[in-house]
């Protein structure tokens, strides 16, 4: 009888295995096939842009203007445009976000209300849809700030009370701001808090430990975080839409109060306001092909920099 029971529990634990393993084997073919599908319609999309954009992409297409109605000639404007309003962007968003997270991380006490409720607007940030910040561009910037300014300062001479390349790049960095916020304060959170009682404890204020041990030890997540946020910012077009686009300039910028050429809003231009959308295909996803470059290049920036800070720290 003993013999019989036993038996009949190892078959019902073999059973129980059996029925597991087939569970735990569906669980990974189910995330390898989620994984492959991602990285074929990944690839499907960069093969489409690449064929297709392939005849126009060239380092004339690159550096001359467009020509004859926009259906002829290059980006060379567009590209400019993009990256001085990237600059502008960064030099705003940068230095504020980063600042703002070491105060959420390292001075804010848990318990904080004010910390608590910038947390809560920084999420809030988030997820607010992009061309509700060119709305907010084009209202406080632009009539409330530059007409202001105007008033104030040129006597009324319309000026920095319109689009240009400065209010579209502040209104950018408002979108990129919490991907900034957010990348550094994790990055400050892998610092062990020893080593900032260590510091403490040998007589450093406060700012020394911050400057001396925790920036440097999380620089690496710093720089990546700031890098793909802004890679974010480089393609996006709604936020610029009232803000600084314009939909052609026979010159480029010269200075921060004029209207630049985007490549995100060339791509848009030319899909929809085009006088031959047909024969502008090409230019099209050859532009789309230039600007996958350059978000691609600031991502492999990013993971230079963070392998090279990294070796060093080793």
């Amino acid at each position: 009888m003993e013999t019989t029971t036993t038996e009949m529990n190892s078959s019902l634990l073999s059973t129980q295995n059996k029925s597991s393993d087939l569970k735990g084997k569906l669980i990974v073919g189910a995330t390898q096939l989620a994984v492959y599908t991602i990285i074929a319609v990944l690839f499907v999309i960069l093969g489409i842009i690449i064929y297709e954009g392939r005849e126009k992409f060239s380092w004339e297409f690159i550096s001359s203007f467009p020509t004859n109605g926009m259906t002829e000639g290059g980006i060379f404007p567009a590209l400019i445009g993009t990256f001085i309003m990237v600059i502008v962007m960064s030099l705003a968003a940068v230095p504020f976000g980063t600042i703002t997270a070491i105060y959420l991380t390292e001075y804010a006490s848990e318990s904080s209300k004010f910390a608590a409720a910038v947390r809560f607007s920084v999420r809030t940030l988030a997820v607010v849809p992009s061309i509700i910040f060119g709305l907010f561009g084009l209202g406080f910037f632009i009539q409330f700030v530059g007409t202001g300014f105007d008033t104030a300062f040129n006597g009324g001479e319309l000026r920095w009370g319109q689009p240009n390349i400065l209010w579209a790049s502040l209104t950018m960095s408002f979108l990129t701001l919490p991907v900034i916020i957010v990348s550094v304060e994790e990055a400050l959170k892998t610092i062990p808090r020893e080593l900032r009682e260590a510091s403490l404890a040998l007589g450093a204020t406060k700012w020394q430990t911050i400057k001396n041990v925790v920036l440097p030890g999380s620089v690496s997540g710093i720089m990546t975080g700031t890098i793909l946020a802004v890679s974010r910012g480089a393609g996006e077009v709604a936020p610029i839409l009232f803000t600084g686009a314009a939909y052609y300039l026979a010159t480029l910028p010269g200075s921060l109060s004029d209207q630049f050429m985007n490549l995100g809003y060339h791509i848009y231009i030319m899909a929809t306001q085009s006088s031959d959308v047909e024969k502008t295909m090409p230019i099209q996803f050859a532009t789309t092909l230039v600007l996958l470059i350059l978000t691609l290049s600031l991502n492999v920036i990013a993971v230079v920099i963070r392998s090279r800070i990294r070796r060093k720290a080793k």
